[in-house]
């Protein structure tokens, strides 16, 4: 897939049909993109499932934190990825490692490797990269 532009049903396809989303880089800061994005998913109505190892076992806004993807009790639709691009590669990994794969991999803002990316795609998975959430929801979905 071209990762420069996204069609406008491809981005409100995904929103819809998530439910569940693991957000990895949660951060308990309020002032963190993460965390203001995490606030708006819930608003909206997604189950989410903050990741961060350092937080692990507490609580960002009521919900409880978890180490690693493979830690979270239920299946997830989509990763959420509040970490640098460099991380990508490796997150692709742990995701492609788990039991029952989410269906889309969503990277934030300046979040992309294309590598990953495809490695992602040829397993399929669908990816998303260098968008918000936040943005495209209102603008797709309502």
């Amino acid at each position: 897939m071209n990762h420069d532009v996204y069609p406008d049903y491809y981005l409100s396809d995904i929103l819809r049909s998530t439910k569940t989303i693991a957000l990895v880089g949660a951060s308990p800061n309020a002032e963190r993109p993460s965390h203001r994005v995490m606030a708006f998913l819930l608003r909206k109505g997604y189950t989410v499932f903050p990741v961060n190892p350092g937080q692990a076992g507490k609580e960002i806004q009521g919900r409880t934190v978890y180490a690693r993807l493979a830690d979270i009790p239920e299946p997830i639709d989509m990763v959420d990825v509040f970490r640098a691009a460099d991380a990508l590669p490796a997150l692709v990994d742990e995701i492609l490692a788990l039991a029952v794969r989410p269906k889309v991999i969503w990277g934030q803002l300046s979040v992309r490797d294309d590598e990953a990316a495809a490695k992602a795609e040829e397993n399929g998975i669908q990816v998303v990269m260098d968008r918000c959430p936040a943005i495209e929801y209102p603008r797709l979905v309502g």
